[in-house]
């Protein structure tokens, strides 16, 4: 791949990056606060520049992993003017969650943004109801067929390759009745899908065949407002099923992204701009995790003041967060390795 592609692909991160923080500068302005930096990564300041006659330093770092919007007040060990309105420590409850919120909202909302521009270009990846069997499957062994077209499972119909997805791996080793349609002709097969571990769900070893179809501006602008809250659905559903411990957790380190993302864009504009859609959607959704440094994890310490009507202890909520972010960074820089390694 040229090395362009690679630089598109880090750009491309970039912009997702500058939303997130962008929606956590506005909202904190919104409310009052001051914002000192805008930082796209971490160490040692590479570019910075101060608008005149305003108080946020904005600057790209060497580190080009994360970024981080520094609000004052908002470090919990910070010294604070109680008399300092501009401080976040001093905002309202409510100004202080929406603050942390909208920059998941942020990514969220303009994943919409990537997802309407794809679909105007390349139109809408989409299931044709066909499958491809992969060899030594269930799938392959009960006779399915690379092309067949699934109609029903258990006489319920099946709308999208992801209905059918949920309905195999709810049953592993029990019989499914698969409806298909091959050479213009109906028949119903028996598979029975095979555990993927042992407490995991059934698989039957099949790939849906996609489509591309064009979509006009106003189909094209109610999918991509759909499409997000489907790539939530599925990140809460995997979420789930590895908590669960049945999927293992599979990583990528931004390395192995800017990778992928450079990938799309030398296959098309379209598919470049699509996968930053999910890239973004995917992202607003991952922040909220209530785990420490993340944004869901200070929304969690903000519902432990709205619950109990007081303030989490100053030292023990920046010990968790900087052990938290310790955490982040460690796994990071691990994945990286991993995904240079494996290139």
């Amino acid at each position: 791949m040229p090395w362009y592609y690679i630089v598109i692909g880090i750009l491309g991160l970039a912009v997702l990056m500058i939303v997130h923080e962008s929606g956590h500068l506005i909202a904190a302005r919104a409310f009052g606060m001051r914002v000192i930096k805008f930082s796209i990564g971490f160490g040692p300041a590479l570019f910075r520049w101060q608008p005149r006659g305003s108080e946020t330093v904005y600057q790209v770092a060497l580190i080009p992993f994360l970024a981080y919007v520094q609000i004052a007040g908002m470090n919990p060990l910070e010294e604070v003017d109680p008399d300092d309105k501009s401080s976040y420590a001093n905002a309202s409850l409510i100004g202080r969650i929406t603050a942390i919120f909208a920059g998941p909202l942020a990514n969220y909302l303009f994943a919409s943004v990537f997802f309407f521009a794809a679909f105007m270009i390349i139109g809408q990846q989409v299931w044709t109801h066909k499958i491809e069997v992969m060899p030594n499957t269930p799938a392959q062994a009960a006779k399915l067929r690379d092309g067949d077209k699934v109609i029903a499972i258990d006489g319920m119909p099946i709308e999208n390759f992801e209905q059918m997805r949920e309905v195999i791996i709810k049953s592993p080793n029990k019989p499914l009745a698969i409806e298909i349609e091959r050479d213009g002709k109906r028949s119903t097969i028996s598979v029975k899908p095979e555990p993927k571990s042992e407490r995991g769900g059934g698989q039957i070893g099949v790939k849906p065949v996609m489509d591309m179809v064009p979509r006009a501006p106003g189909a094209a602008l109610k999918a991509s407002i759909i499409e997000p809250a489907n790539v939530v659905k599925q990140l809460v559903v995997g979420l789930a099923r590895i908590v669960t411990l049945k999927d293992k957790a599979q990583f990528t380190g931004p390395v192995g992204i800017v990778r992928e993302v450079g990938k799309a864009a030398e296959r098309s504009w379209g598919e470049y701009l699509y996968l930053l859609g999910l890239l973004s959607a995917y992202l607003g959704g991952f922040n909220l995790v209530p785990f420490p440094a993340l944004d869901g994890g200070r929304l969690l310490f903000l519902g432990y003041e709205a619950v109990t009507r007081r303030r989490p202890n100053a030292r023990v909520e920046a010990h968790v967060h900087a052990v938290g972010l310790l955490m982040l960074l460690a796994l990071i820089a691990v994945v990286s390795v991993w995904d240079i390694k494996g290139n």
